[in-house]
Order: C-alpha cells, then structure tokens, then sequence
C-alpha cells in the first residue's frame, strides 16, 4: 500500500485470527515509526510489546480481573467528563453502530458487558503494545505520540497486519503497570492490539461515518 491507500484502509479492528504474527517484523515496523515529528526531538514516546508467553500470562490475569469485576482508579480521563455535541453525538453513534453489527440489543447491558470484556483479550490478537510517556510531558508530547501510534497504525496496514488502538487499559494502570515492570515515572496512555484480521467477524464490518469536511476545516485565502 502507498501512504493514501493505508490511510484508507485503516480500521480498528475488533477480531483477530489465531495466526501467529513475526514479532521482529512488527519491532521493525514499531523502530520505522519512530520517525514521526516530535516538538524539539524529545521522542517522548516508550513503547513495550507483548507476545507468546507473556501475552497468555497478561490475558489470563485480565480474565480474572474481568470475572472479579476488579477495578482501578483511572489516571486520566479517556473522554472529557462533561462530553458536548456533536462529539458525544459521534460517539453514541458509532457505538450504536458497532452493537448493531454485532447484535447486541441497546437494552441487552449485560451482553454489551461481555463483549466489551473481548477488549482484555485484545480480541484474539497474538500481539500486544502498550505506550507510556514520561509524566512530566504535557498536551504537545501526548500529541506527539499520537503521531508515533498514526504511523504504527500505518505501517501495519502496509505489511498486511491490522490493528486497534485500546485506551480502555488506561482503567487498569497498576495492573499493566505491574505486568511491564513500568517505572513510577511514566504514565500508561494506551494499549493496542496487532494482528490479522478476521474477515468474518461482523465487528469487522464496521465503518465509521466521518463528519464532512465542511464542519471543521476553514480555507482562509
């Protein structure tokens, strides 16, 4: 894929195969990224992978959690807490758009429960990543990884590989901070999940809408 087609291809995907994934290809792809632009060169970024062994340890731990409705206090916020339109709009829908594939009823709160929970199991993927930054580091360098997980997310597509982006792990801190050896330091932002897509998973069917053009880009001549 050249760089248009990859950017889009791009989907977060939320169903894996059981096909094993080349960890060394995926390093690689995790060093290439690390050419993203980054304000004053700081690399803010720390990124650890999660395979083989230690991948069946960490989901075997999140399912305990899951089943022990085990929870942790969360270090940021993932969404603002008083979310307005048309941004809560775009999140109710694409929401009701994912269950929908799924069939999963609005009402059906415990079905929903259960399927989110796939999310812990990094829906099958054999690959997992989770980036941290420094806690010193403000908005630019959380912008600036951002732009390091773009180019990741990019990447993959180009080698044949899919991926979707998690920052629902940012509820369980200590747990994955615990499990990566994280030094007190550095705060967990997100995890991901890496691998090859399953054509048939209906998650998989989902394509978000994205708003038009004109409600947030400005021409100024």
């Amino acid at each position: 894929m050249n760089v248009s087609e990859a950017v889009a291809y791009r989907r977060s995907v939320r169903g894996f195969l059981d096909k094993p994934v080349d960890i060394a290809l995926v390093k690689d792809i995790v060093e290439r990224a690390a050419r993203a632009a980054t304000g004053g060169n700081l690399q803010p970024w720390h990124i650890d992978l999660v395979h083989g062994d230690s991948m069946k340890k960490l989901k075997a731990i999140m399912a305990e959690k899951i089943a022990a409705r085990e929870s942790e206090q969360q270090e940021y916020d993932i969404y603002p807490r008083e979310l307005s339109s048309p941004y809560a709009d775009r999140r109710f829908e694409v929401g009701e758009m994912l269950y929908g594939a799924i069939g999963i009823a609005r009402e059906d709160r415990k079905g929903r429960a259960i399927w989110f929970a796939r999310n812990f199991q990094f829906f099958n993927a054999p690959v997992g990543l989770f980036l941290t930054i420094d806690r010193q580091m403000g908005p630019p360098q959380w912008g600036d990884c951002g732009m390091m997980l773009e180019n990741i997310c990019l990447l993959l597509c180009e080698a044949g590989l899919d991926s979707c982006p998690q920052e629902c792990w940012a509820v369980y801190p200590k747990t994955i901070g615990a499990f990566l050896g994280t030094p007190e330091n550095r705060i967990l932002w997100t995890g991901m999940s890496i691998g090859y897509k399953d054509p048939d998973d209906p998650a998989n069917s989902l394509v978000p809408t994205r708003a038009p053009s004109s409600e947030w880009l400005t021409l100024h001549g």
